[in-house]
């Protein structure tokens, strides 16, 4: 019943959290909520543990619940259809229209279905909820401190609607259990476009001109997923008489002629939910919103949705044209966003081109649908949710105490504000440095292209992970640099505090325990997915590589005690003029005082959004209609 209870109670809490007006009962509310979670889910992992591991199957006898399900879809179709005339976005309103009244005319009029299974338990579910449990929660929790902080600031710009905030924060989680725990495509589908109405709300908090726009563009792109996702199910129910996501993919590994539409349609409805091109702006816009919903967005949650249903059909895509069409926009996703991120100042987005791309390696290791590139994109998100969510929070973080998420702001932010500054250090060299997870996983995505033979995604991924490089080491740089700025105060939360150092100790422990995570959680889930087991790396490899990075932390951290008392004689720097003494001011040869800065090349005349991203996004929407085109053709003759 525990999992009954992670769908349910973060739905109840959401009701509570808008009703109370109290501001000091509705944080505690999300502190103790947050602790009641992250306790379910790890009673929940372990009873699942204790039980041997097996794939448990429940609830065949659901007609009430179904029909909750339908009027809840109703309720959401009528609430978007309203927003939508009332910010006259008619066309909009179809999207929810035509595939809520599809599913609601299946449900009640469509064929006999076989009674199945509708929640599923197994190695992928379980991850996902851990995911969505823990890293959630901490976003929850560093949500509480940072929007007091943010409405703060911006008292006079932004109504304060932090109960709404966190009910959507709350309605989100619940859904997303719901969503990876549903074995029944009828109950994926309403939680698919429960997340789905929850982003377009909280990218839409601020209710400015620009966050209304973004917020309508996130909406209809993923309502087209949707809608996808909808004519799949029903194709599903009609050629095969249920709508069992577990019975549509052995369809489709067992290469049966009638699985290819529904496939190709639920792979279609994941690559807009996961933001691949030409779908990816909608992700852009979410910046607008406050940090703790970019967080959860772009790391637990929403995206992530996209990723879990692809990786779930992973088997059924293996050497098929539905496979080729997803890896290709996938390993074309992975190289451009790393391009565009390299043109970007804007901390928040390059964190968020990193998401598109990183999404797009993972997706092309779906598309591939082999054992071992699902290993590969196993970790990729698993490194990706702690990674992104550290850095997110950290940037909001930083942002409250600078007033700027510039990332030529943050010369030297490990001495200005160590504390921020190291956890940002953490999360960029989880993302990038050797050998952490990341580039381990990179590396063995790579490895199983250049065994299937194919050289584009491996020309993508060479080059997607050269541009990665360089803006990772951009950014590293920059706040590693030492300066001799003054000092800035620290506004950050207690709250917040305790989420950042949880993310940081999650992310050194991953880099840690990544053989031991592969060799007991992540092999045997390939071997339940794929029913053979995959070794990618050998175990002495990979203790190698803990070992690497054990003595990349404790060097800096010896070097640092070690010299941090002892007296440095220090010499003026030279500064192509007069040093005034204090290594940031000089005169120079006119006799002007200048202050020296600093600045790194972002390449924005040649490689900027405005310059490649509709080129990218006509060469991707090419792919798509092309390769859907041969394929559904191909199904249907």
């Amino acid at each position: 019943m525990l999992s009954i209870f992670l769908i349910c109670y973060p739905l109840l809490v959401a009701l509570l959290m808008i009703t109370v007006p109290n501001h000091k009962f509705r944080n505690f509310l999300a502190y103790s909520s947050a602790v009641f979670i992250i306790a379910a889910v790890g009673i929940f992992t372990t009873q699942w543990i204790m039980g041997g591991c097996h794939v448990i199957e429940l609830f065949y006898d659901t007609e009430i619940v179904n029909m909750i399900i339908i009027g809840f879809e109703l309720v959401l179709m009528v609430i978007v259809t309203y927003l939508c005339f009332k910010y006259k976005r008619y066309i909009i309103s179809l999207l929810t229209i035509i595939p809520t009244l599809l599913i609601v005319y299946v449900e009640l009029f469509g064929p006999e279905r076989e009674a199945i299974a509708h929640i599923r338990i197994d190695y992928l579910s379980v991850l996902m909820c851990i995911i969505i449990g823990l890293v959630g929660s901490l976003i929850i929790v560093y949500a509480v401190g940072y929007m007091h902080n943010y409405h703060h600031h911006h008292h006079t710009e932004v109504k304060d609607r932090r109960g709404y905030f966190f009910m959507l924060l709350f309605i989100f989680m619940g859904a997303m259990f719901g969503f990876v725990l549903s074995q029944s495509l009828l109950w994926v589908d309403v939680f698919w476009e429960t997340t789905s109405v929850c982003s377009f709300m909280l990218i839409g908090y601020t209710r400015t001109d620009e966050a209304v726009t973004n917020s309508f563009r996130a909406l209809w792109m993923n309502l087209l997923g949707g809608t996808a996702l909808a004519l799949g199910i029903t194709y599903q129910i009609y050629a095969y008489g249920n709508d069992s996501l577990t019975m549509l993919i052995n369809s489709g590994i067992a290469k049966d002629s009638f699985a290819v539409i529904p496939v190709t349609l639920i792979a279609f409805a994941a690559l807009t939910k996961a933001a691949q091109m030409p779908f990816s702006k909608w992700l852009m816009g979410a910046m607008v919103a406050p940090t703790p919903s970019s967080a959860l967005l772009h790391s637990a949650t929403m995206v992530k949705a996209g990723i879990y249903i692809l990786f779930r059909l992973a088997p059924a895509m293996r050497d098929t044209l539905t496979g080729n069409m997803v890896s290709y926009i996938g390993g074309f996703t992975f190289f451009v966003a790393s391009l565009m991120a390299i043109a970007q100042s804007d901390g928040k987005k390059v964190l968020a081109f990193s998401t598109i791309s990183n999404l797009g390696l993972m997706v092309a290791c779906s598309g591939i649908g082999r054992a071992e590139t699902l290993w590969a994109g196993i970790f990729l998100m698993i490194f990706h949710a702690v990674s992104k969510s550290l850095l997110f929070q950290d940037i909001g973080a930083v942002e409250n105490s600078t007033h700027s998420r510039d990332v030529e702001d943050m010369h030297g932010l490990v001495y200005r504000i160590p504390s921020l500054g190291s956890f940002m250090f953490i999360g960029i060299a989880g993302m990038f440095l050797a050998p952490f997870g990341m580039l381990i996983s990179k590396w063995s995505a790579l490895k199983a292209c250049v065994d299937a033979n194919n050289i584009i995604l491996v020309l993508l991924i060479c080059y997607g992970s050269a541009t990665t490089m360089l803006y990772w080491t951009k950014w590293m740089s920059k706040i590693i640099s030492y300066t001799n700025e003054p000092k800035i105060k620290v506004i950050t939360k207690r709250d917040e505090m305790i989420s950042l150092s949880i993310h940081a100790v999650l992310m050194i422990a991953l880099c840690i325990m990544f053989p031991l995570l592969s060799r007991t959680y992540v092999e045997p889930l390939l071997l339940e997915m794929y029913g053979s087991s995959c070794t990618v790396l050998s175990m002495k490899i990979l203790y190698t590589l803990v070992i690497i990075i054990c003595f990349i932390f404790a060097v800096p951290i010896i070097t640092f005690t070690h010299t941090k008392k002892e007296q440095i004689n220090k010499k003026p720097a030279y500064m192509n003029g007069i040093n005034e003494g204090d290594d940031v001011h000089f005169t120079d040869s006119f006799g002007d005082s200048k202050k020296l800065v600093m600045s790194n090349w972002y390449f924005k005349d040649f490689i900027g959004q405005r310059k490649i991203m509709v080129p990218c996004e006509i060469i991707s929407s090419s792919i798509l209609i092309v390769m859907l085109t041969i394929i559904m053709g191909g199904a249907l003759l």
